[in-house]
Formats: structure tokens, sequence, C-alpha cells
């Protein structure tokens, strides 16, 4: 009885002394090997819903001895096992009568034992711990006496094990919320270029965000797609809500009903709990569905379903769940060739084309570009944690108005990002444009000059731009631009509206 009582103790101790069943579990081996013919311990369940044997934990010298995570089950053995609960400890082999030596196979025991003990509770079954032998004939009786004095610690460890899956499930679902709702997911600000090049867009912005009507942004790769979706969200009746970005593009095919739909537990191999999709997680606010162009058409017929009945139905779900969800698509990709071409359904075009909004490229809305430039330094001077920020070269504006932008404003902030990391202890001069548009410029400044000097003006508009940066964008009063530059407040307005010299 001595010696069972130590076990007793000792094992309890190991499978208590960490919140980690899997930190436990390897104490409680290491201890075991003192003990028994170890080479690998095991905590399994016999999951309903999965149809399968999932291990919860194990530790061993080989981890290659061990099957997969997931064992799943015929049928027809499934029904046995349930009908023929194991009571008490036993050796598993393969020269076992069936089921167990069916069971045996399924855990690649060919030469091998496990021993099995049932881990009861309150009438229930939890799972089984169990012990592998490199060889059917290791364990003896002694073996399954000492193991069956521990039969209750070890339940009471798996139970906790599984309540602190359900917990941490839970938790990480409710931290997910929580972070929708905080909107970590946008930052709001002003939007650049609202009363310029993108005046017209945000009166359609206005017009259609407090209704709840499908939207779709159309515009090239970089325009700014989502933050005119963020702007859409966050001036409707929804703002408080979620917002959901999903990046069509970026799922793989086989993953995508999953992912916006979600899947219940057991739904296919892999499946071990159930799983909110994106949709479910936009309940009662915004999904923005980034590249619609790329979903495949096994998905947009989900979606169009979606779109219709306001439903959605979980993967390997038998109920249809209603939400209250407003959709807002974008793509750089024509649609409508996609619909000729039978790449884009024609009903799910129709659906999403109620009120289609396009944004502009950067080289139709020019004006726009210094505001934006000064808007991008300082975001990426504050990334980069630059606190000095560099002033801008005189010219330099007029050298990136004179580009074409094909990567549009994405194009713009990497451009300003290469720039801060060249020049960060220098003027901000762009040269790193295309060789077209800076020999172009060269060509300009020395017609007009005919002389290596900076024309005066540009000497002028660098000196305030020093001088703005250095109070931080105050003109007037103590400290202001006006006094270090030691003129009249109004007269630098004046100039800088003739410079077009922007406040950083």
């Amino acid at each position: 009885m001595g010696q069972k009582d130590d076990f007793f103790r000792e094992t309890t101790l190991r499978i208590c002394g960490s919140l980690q069943i899997a930190t436990a579990l390897a104490d409680v081996f290491d201890y075991f090997k003192l003990h028994f013919p170890l080479i690998g311990i095991s905590l399994n369940i016999l999951d309903d819903d999965l149809g399968a044997i999932r291990r919860i934990a194990m530790a061993g010298d080989d981890q290659k001895e061990f099957p997969e995570e997931i064992v799943p089950v015929p049928k027809e053995l499934w029904g046995q096992m349930q009908v023929m609960p194991i009571r008490e400890p036993q050796v598993i082999t393969t020269e076992l009568k069936e089921p167990h030596s069916q069971i045996a196979a399924l855990f690649k025991l060919e030469n091998k034992a496990e021993l099995i003990l049932p881990l009861w509770m309150d009438d229930k079954l939890y799972g089984v711990l169990s012990l592998r032998a490199a060889h059917k004939d290791h364990f003896l009786k002694r073996h399954l006496e000492l193991l069956r004095t521990v039969s209750r610690p070890m339940a009471i460890a798996l139970a906790n094990a599984l309540a602190h899956e359900r917990i941490k499930r839970t938790s990480e679902m409710l931290a997910e919320d929580n972070r929708l709702l905080r909107k970590e997911f946008y930052l709001q600000e002003e939007i650049v270029g609202q009363n310029g090049g993108l005046a017209d867009v945000m009166l359609m912005v206005r017009q259609v965000a407090p209704l709840n009507n499908t939207v779709l942004l159309l515009g090239e790769t970089g325009t700014g797609k989502e933050v005119i979706a963020n702007a859409i969200h966050f001036s409707s009746a929804s703002k408080d809500g979620p917002f959901v970005k999903v990046n069509c593009g970026a799922i793989p095919e086989q993953l995508i009903d999953s992912e916006l739909f979600g899947h219940e537990k057991g739904a296919f191999t892999g499946a071990v709990s159930e799983k909110r999709g994106r949709f479910e997680r936009a309940h009662q606010g915004t999904i923005f569905l980034d590249e619609i162009g790329e979903l495949p058409l096994q998905a947009q017929i989900r979606l169009l379903r979606v779109l219709q009945t306001r439903e959605i139905e979980r993967v390997g779900g038998q109920r249809a769940m209603p939400i209250d969800i407003r959709v807002i698509a974008a793509t750089h990709r024509n649609l409508e060739t996609m619909v000729r071409e039978n790449k884009f359904r024609e009903d799910l075009w129709f659906r999403l084309n109620v009120f289609p909004l396009m944004i502009p490229p950067l080289r139709q809305r020019k004006e726009d570009i210094p505001a934006l430039t000064v808007h991008c330094i300082n975001k990426k001077a504050k990334l980069m944690g630059i606190k000095q920020i560099p002033v801008i070269a005189p010219g330099a504006l007029e050298r990136l108005m004179r580009y074409n932008w094909p990567g549009n404003v994405r194009e713009l902030e990497n451009l300003v990002e290469r720039e801060l990391i060249v020049q960060r202890d220098g003027m901000l001069s762009f040269q790193s444009l295309p060789i077209s548009v800076r020999s172009t410029e060269s060509t300009a400044v020395a017609a007009a000059t005919g002389t290596g000097l900076r024309p005066l003006e540009e000497a002028i508009a660098a000196q305030i731009q020093r001088a703005l940066l250095q109070t931080k964008g105050k003109i007037s009063g103590p400290g202001g631009a006006a006094e270090l530059l030691r003129i009249n407040p109004s007269t630098l307005r004046a100039r800088m509206r003739k410079l077009r010299i922007i406040l950083p």
C-alpha cells in the first residue's frame, strides 16, 4: 500500500502542477518512466461530433511513434465502442479479438502495446489515458493495478483541460468581437482630398452611408477603396458595430466557405471546434469584401444567397442563421467583362451593382498630391520614429504632380517612405521617381534659369517650410513662423497661398 500511496500522491502533484495540460503530462511521463516500460503517454477523448478519437495532450520519446492528433473511427466500430465502454484498465494489442484489435490497428500498435486507463467521473467517460510500450509483452498485471490508483486525479485533470479549452475558445471569440468593436482595423481620420479630387466621391458617400444598401467600389489598385469603405461604415447607423474586412483574393479556395460562413464542429477533418465566419462576426455591422472579383464561382453562389435572404449557413450546419449586415464590395477588375467570360455570375453582378462608386486614380486628381504628400510624410515619419521631419525641397511637389502614378496613392506612400529613409537628415526631393520624369524636370529648370542657381521663389518656399516645421504649423503669435521670419502673419499666409505651401 505504501508504494501505491506514494505513486498516487506524486502523480497527483505532477498532473496538477501546471495549468498547461501538455506541461503537466510531460512531468507525469518523466515520473511514470520510473514505474512503467514507456515510450510515450497521451490523453485522448472520444469526440462524438467528429466521430473520432482526439488527442488532447501527449509526451513521449519520439512523436513519430504516435498516430495523428485526430484518428477517425469507422462508423460500425464507433457504435461498438459506445455500447461497450471500457471501465477498467486493459492492455490493447493487435492480437486481441475485435473490436480491440481494430482499435489497436487504428493506433498503429503493430508489435507494440498500449495500457489504457478509462477516465470516469460522475458516471461520465471523459476520455482515456494511454501508456505506450515498445513491445506487446511489456505491460504486466502489476502495471494495471498501479495505474488504476490514479484514475480519479487523471479524470479531473482531463475535465479541467477540456473546460480550459472551451473557455479559451470563448475568450478568443470575445476578444475578436471586442477588437472589432474597438475598431482596431481602422483609425478614423479626415480623408485627404474630400474637398478636392474626391469631392464627387464623398458626395456619393454622404448619400448612401445612412442607408443599408449594398455598395460596390470600383477603381484601380491603390486608389483608396478601403478608406472609402471605412468612411461609409463610420458614417452609417451601424458605425458602433463591427467592421470586418475580407481580402477575397488572399483566402485559399478550399477554405473560402469556412472563412466566410464558418463551420460546425466535425464538418471536416481538422474541424475540432465550431468556428464563426466573417459574415457572422460582422453581424449588426459592415463586411467589406475586397477584391470581390477573385471569389471562386462556388463561393459566389453562396454569397448571392446571403445577399438575397440575409441568412447564412455554416459548413456542416443544419440551420440558417439570420444576419443584420451591410455589404460593401470592391474590385479593380472589370466585372462586366468577367460576366461575359463566365468568370463572374451575372445575377451576383446585378445584386452588387446597385450603387457603384468609381474612385478616380491619382493622375485624375493631381490637385490632391501636395496635401497627400504632406499627409504621407507625417504618417510615415510617426511610424518610423522620425522626430525631426525633413522639409520638402523646392520644386519637389511640381515634380510629383508631373508623374502619372500607375500605383496611385499606395505608390506615393511607398515613395515617401523610401525618401524618408534616404533623406532623413536632408531635404525630400523625390529623386527616385522614374528617370523620364526627372530628366524632363531638369530640362525645364535649366531652360528657365540658365544657371545652376536656385530660383528665388524656391529658396523662399524652402525657408517658409523650415519655419513651419519648426513651429509645428503655428503661423502667428509668439513663437510662430511669422515671428521667426520677421514678417507680418497676413503677408506670410499670402506667400504660402502663392507658393502652394501646405501646413505640415
